[in-house]
């Protein structure tokens, strides 16, 4: 049987796959935080990911290793661009949950002009 949303949103490691306008799948891996009944994952501003949610908002979610070797079946899902405002507040979440990796993500983000500037954050649903 297929996992459900609430099975996997909550994992360390997730395969985020978002579609083109023509439906061709892009999986990347991601780190979130699950928060109330929803991922929320920080990445760069302008990235695809953040351009292909805009135009379709579509997506499956499914477990992975660290290095993106996937570990389950895909979920279907709905993404959306958070404000700029939430930006700060999402990074925030992030690095807590993934402190190890602080060392190197606060200050990549500091010389690229800052968390505010450089960062956008993306909400994942379940599908209704």
């Amino acid at each position: 049987m297929a996992p459900t949303f609430d099975e996997v949103y909550r994992e360390k490691y997730l395969l985020l796959t978002t579609f083109t306008k023509d439906g061709r799948p892009k999986p990347t891996p991601v780190w979130g935080v699950p928060h109330e009944g929803k991922l929320l994952i920080s990445t760069d501003d302008g990235s695809w990911k953040t351009k292909r949610i805009k135009n379709t908002p579509r997506v499956t979610i499914q477990k992975c290793g660290v290095l993106g070797k996937v570990k389950g079946e895909p979920v279907e899902a709905v993404a959306r661009n958070l404000p700029k405002s939430e930006t700060r507040r999402v990074f925030d979440m992030v690095t807590r949950r993934y402190w190890w990796h602080a060392w190197w993500w606060i200050p990549q983000a500091l010389i690229r002009g800052g968390v505010d500037k450089v960062h956008a954050a993306i909400e994942v649903s379940p599908v209704d």
